[in-house]
């Protein structure tokens, strides 16, 4: 299925999932979708690898984690969270010589929590990997130094694409 985005959200220069500047990083981009979910796209290489051609699972699992932690910054740009609780369940092995999609929403939110689901979807739709997570929300000085939004957290430079498509019914 295909889904209209509406905006892209930023990245940072050293993150693991989001770090343009990070050599063994994913470099990550994500998008707002029109219904209110948040999607990211990763071009994994060799070296994010478990089995040959196969995406590990701990990177499989950090790349949820960063879609749904960064969901609630569809509808607040200011509320930031750190990860309280988090599962996965992998289905299908993720391959390393493709684009890997995952998507994210909120699921609850409350004063100081927030949870959400995800899943990262192969090619036709089939999902690969799904997570819930636990987020407490936190004022980013809680989380950064005062510079990091100078310094490490900017937008997203690249060219907005018009679509994306994300398979199946999601």
């Amino acid at each position: 299925m295909r889904h209209e985005i509406r905006a892209a959200q930023n990245v940072s220069r050293m993150c693991l999932v989001c770090g343009i500047e990070n050599g063994a990083g994913l470099r990550g981009r994500f998008f707002v979708l029109e219904n209110g979910e948040l999607a990211g796209m990763f071009r994994p290489r060799e070296e994010h690898q478990s089995y040959p051609g196969r995406l590990h699972g701990g990177v499989i699992s950090a790349i949820l984690d960063e879609t749904i932690g960064r969901a609630i910054n569809v509808a607040d740009s200011h509320t930031w969270g750190v990860t309280v609780e988090f599962t996965v369940r992998f289905r299908r092995p993720v391959p390393l010589d493709r684009e890997v999609k995952a998507v994210g929403r909120i699921t609850r939110d409350s004063n100081r929590i927030f949870e959400g689901t995800g899943e990262i979807l192969l090619e036709d739709g089939t999902i690969a990997a799904e997570a819930h997570g636990r987020y407490m929300k936190l004022p980013i000085e809680d989380i950064a130094a005062v510079e990091f939004s100078e310094s490490e957290w900017f937008a997203d430079r690249l060219p907005l694409p018009a679509q994306i498509e994300l398979g199946g019914d999601l």
